[in-house]
C-alpha cells in the first residue's frame, strides 16, 4: 500500500469518527432510571399493600423514578436492609428505628446509618387467641406454644419487650415465630394458642381467621399497660376500637406505635425530597389502599418521628410551612 493510500484512509476513518461523534451529541441524552425498592413485611399485614401504593405513586410522578416493594421479614430486617444498601427505603416500627438508629437490642451496638423520611400510621398490638383458649391474659403463656412473629419483625420485636415488661421469661413458652398468616392458620389449626400482631387494625389475616372461628384479642389491664410504658417510652396506651373484627364488638386496650418510613442516610437529598413531594401531594390514593394512610401527614412527620428526618423531607416540610424541631435535624 502507497503512503498516498495510507494517507487516504487513515483521513477516512478520522472523518468516520467525527461524524460518529456529532451523531452521538445529537441524539437525544437517554435519561437515566433510579431504582427505589421499599422493604415492606409479609402479605398478611399492612406493610405489603401500603408499600406497594407508595410504589405506584414514585414511579408514576417521580420523573425516572422505578420503584418497587419487596417481600421481606419487615422492620429489624428492613433496617438492616437500608443500612446495608440492599433497598432504599423500609418500613419500620418506630421502637425498632429508635433501636437501629442507636444501635441497642437487637442491634447489638452496631449503629445503623438510617434517617426518617415520613410518619406512616400507627401500629397496635393485637394478641388473639381463640374464644375456646384458656388464655385471658398475656402472662398465661408460660408453657404454651405461640407465635410472636417471624424473625426479624417488628411485631416479634415488640412481643419480646412486653413480655420482658410484664415479667414473662422469653424461654418460658415454646415461640414458633411466624408470619400473620401462619400464625393466623396455626391458631385455626390448634397448633398454637396464641397469637401476636403488631399491625394497623383491620389486618387481613386476622379479618380472615375471625370470619371462620370465634376470636379473643386480649387486652391490657391499665397497671399492665403502666409496666409497658414505663420500660419503653415509644409506645402508648390506646384502644383497639370495637367492631373492627368479627366478634370482638367492645374496644381493648392495647399497646400502640408509630409506623415510620426510613431510608439511607446517605439518599441524594434531591431525590428524597421529589419522593416525599410526590408521597404527601397523592396521599388520597393511598387512602384508598388502606385507610390507614391518612396518618401519613407532614404535621404527624414532626409529631411522631422517632429518630431525625432526612434532610430532602425538612426541605419539603420547610417549603410548606411545617416547622422542624431541632431534635429531628440530623
Amino acid at each position: 500500500m502507497t503512503g498516498y493510500h495510507r494517507t487516504a484512509r487513515l483521513t477516512l476513518f478520522l472523518l468516520l469518527i467525527l461524524l460518529l461523534g456529532l451523531v452521538c451529541l445529537s441524539a437525544p441524552a437517554i435519561a437515566r432510571t433510579t431504582f427505589v425498592s421499599i422493604g415492606t413485611g409479609g402479605t398478611g399485614g399492612i406493610y405489603y399493600p401500603y408499600g406497594g401504593g407508595v410504589a405506584e405513586i414514585w414511579s408514576k410522578h417521580v420523573k425516572g423514578v422505578k420503584a418497587v416493594a419487596e417481600v421481606t421479614g419487615a422492620s429489624v430486617e428492613n433496617v438492616k436492609l437500608a443500612h446495608k444498601g440492599e433497598t432504599v427505603v423500609g418500613e419500620v416500627m418506630g421502637d425498632v428505628a429508635v433501636a437501629g438508629f442507636n444501635g441497642t437490642s437487637k442491634f447489638k451496638g452496631k449503629k445503623h446509618d438510617i434517617l426518617a423520611m415520613a410518619i406512616m400510621y400507627p401500629n397496635l398490638l393485637q394478641v388473639v387467641t381463640l374464644k375456646k383458649s384458656a388464655i385471658t391474659s398475656l402472662e398465661q403463656v408460660v408453657g404454651k406454644s405461640i407465635s410472636t412473629g417471624s424473625p426479624g419483625s417488628g411485631t416479634n420485636f415488640m412481643a419480646e419487650a412486653v413480655l420482658k415488661a410484664l415479667g414473662v421469661s422469653l424461654d418460658s413458652y415454646k415461640d414458633s415465630r411466624l408470619s400473620f398468616t401462619e400464625s393466623a392458620n396455626a391458631l385455626r389449626d390448634g397448633t398454637i394458642e396464641l397469637g401476636v400482631w403488631s399491625v394497623g387494625p383491620g389486618t387481613s389475616s386476622i379479618l380472615d381467621l375471625a370470619t371462620t372461628h370465634e376470636i379473643r384479642i386480649l387486652g391490657f389491664t391499665e397497671a399492665q399497660q403502666q409496666q409497658i410504658l414505663a420500660a419503653n417510652s415509644t409506645y402508648a396506651a390506646v384502644d383497639l376500637a370495637g367492631g373492627v373484627y368479627r366478634g370482638v364488638d367492645q374496644a381493648v386496650p392495647t399497646i400502640g406505635v408509630w409506623n415510620v418510613m426510613i431510608c439511607q442516610k446517605s439518599l441524594d437529598e434531591e431525590l428524597v425530597y421529589k419522593l416525599v413531594k410526590a408521597l404527601y401531594e397523592n396521599n388520597d390514593y393511598l387512602v384508598k389502599i388502606h385507610p390507614s394512610a391518612a396518618y401519613t401527614t407532614p404535621d404527624n412527620a414532626v409529631k411522631y418521628s422517632p429518630i431525625p428526618l432526612h434532610p430532602g423531607t425538612i426541605r419539603y416540610l420547610k417549603e410548606i410551612g411545617v416547622a422542624v424541631p431541632a431534635a429531628l435535624m440530623p
